[in-house]
Parts: structure tokens; C-alpha cells; sequence
């Protein structure tokens, strides 16, 4: 017998669309965002004992998955989307169940609202459950990561002039370049004259890529 699920909090972040929004979480600590409850969830009683714990699991859905769904092999970005794996060698959200998994570090506990950093989530995406990080039995740092192991992630060098710096509040300016680094483009994208432009928070970010260096060319409030 199958037991439906239901969101018992949203996500909150800089990040309105999808894009821009790291592959993976714990690759830009500086990003910060907000585990919101829904009623009857997140009371004291339910989060206690949750603050000896520095990390947590977010098991959250792709509620923002453009209706496409199950796919049999994908294109990981790590392999350049030139080469397929399996769905389950991945992390793709083309999924049978559309579910993701994140872990993120806790910044703070309060009564209906967890604040954390590093995390991977689209502002307002549904979270159907958290779970604490236990090191113990959580973390396998011998264990062999497939592909990943022979194809890390190369950043780029975010130029960032001063005339456009002072347009992006100072709290922000380490997740923004942090975030920028890793390369937001959709993985075919290698146009070194296209200018693109990634939401985060109250700003349109203008950017162009080449030679291994992304370059903001304007900061735009929305």
C-alpha cells in the first residue's frame, strides 16, 4: 500500500529560476537560505535535540521540472553532456519519483524555521522530509565516486570590476562569486560573445564567458 507524501516545509533562497543554482550542494558554503515549516511542523518539541547536529539531509521534491519525466540514461554536466549514464548512476532530476537529496550545514534553529548554508534548492521548493547528518554512518570519504572521481569540477575566474561590485550588497558578493565560478551556463553552452543573465535575490547578473574566465558586465535590480 503506497501512503501519499506532503511538503511539511518550502525552501527559501536567492535563486528564483533554476538557473544558476549549484549542481550539487556543499560546493558554495556561502549560500544561505531558510528550511520554512508548514503548521503543525517545526514546533520546538519536533526540532529538539536537532542543535547538536551541524549538518542535516533535505529530502526535497523537483517541483520545478518543466513536466518533463522519467528519462532511462542522462547527460551528467560533470561529463560535459556529451556522454550518457544510467538515471540512477546520477543525480538528474529526470526521475521516477522527482525527489532530490541535499546536505546542508545549520546555521541556526528556530520555532518554525531552520536557516542553512550550502544548499542546492530553488527558492519555494517543497520539502517532504529532514533528517540529522551522522558522520559516523553517513560518511564513506574512501568510497569510490564513479565518473566524478575522473572528471572534477573546474571553475572559472570570476572578474568582478569595481563599478560593478558596489551594485551587489557586500553580504552577498561571496556566495555570488562562489556560485559564478562554477560555471551557470547549461553544459552545451560555449558562446564566448553571448551574455547571460542569472537571477539572485533582487538582481539580474550579466555575464559573459571565455577562455576560462566569466567576466560581470552589469548588475541590474528587478
Amino acid at each position: 500500500m503506497t501512503k501519499e507524501i506532503y511538503p511539511i516545509a518550502f525552501f527559501h533562497s536567492p535563486f528564483p529560476t533554476k538557473f544558476g543554482i549549484p549542481r550539487q550542494s556543499g560546493l558554495v558554503d556561502a549560500l544561505k537560505g531558510t528550511i520554512d515549516f508548514e503548521e503543525p511542523y517545526g514546533n520546538s518539541m519536533s526540532l529538539k535535540g536537532l542543535e547538536d547536529f551541524e549538518y542535516l539531509w533535505i529530502i526535497w521534491g523537483f517541483s520545478e521540472n518543466d513536466g518533463h519525466g522519467y528519462h532511462d540514461t542522462v547527460r551528467p554536466p560533470r561529463l560535459g553532456g556529451n556522454e550518457r549514464v544510467g538515471v540512477f548512476a546520477s543525480r538528474s532530476p529526470f526521475r521516477p519519483n522527482g525527489l532530490g537529496l541535499s546536505a546542508v550545514r545549520i546555521l541556526g534553529i528556530s520555532e518554525g524555521s531552520i536557516a542553512v548554508a550550502g544548499a542546492d534548492l530553488m527558492d519555494g521548493t517543497p520539502i517532504y522530509d529532514i533528517k540529522p547528518y551522522i558522520p559516523e554512518a553517513d560518511a564513506y570519504p574512501h568510497a569510490k565516486g564513479g565518473f566524478t572521481d575522473s572528471h572534477q569540477w573546474r571553475k572559472l575566474e570570476v572578474v568582478l570590476p569595481e563599478s560593478v561590485r558596489t551594485k551587489i550588497p557586500s553580504c552577498h558578493i561571496p556566495s555570488v562569486v562562489e556560485t559564478l565560478s562554477l560555471d551557470p551556463r547549461p553544459h552545451y553552452h560555449d558562446n564566448p560573445e553571448r551574455i547571460y543573465g542569472m537571477r539572485y535575490a533582487d538582481m539580474d547578473i550579466r555575464f559573459l564567458v571565455a577562455d576560462g574566465q566569466l567576466t560581470v558586465l552589469d548588475v541590474r535590480k528587478v
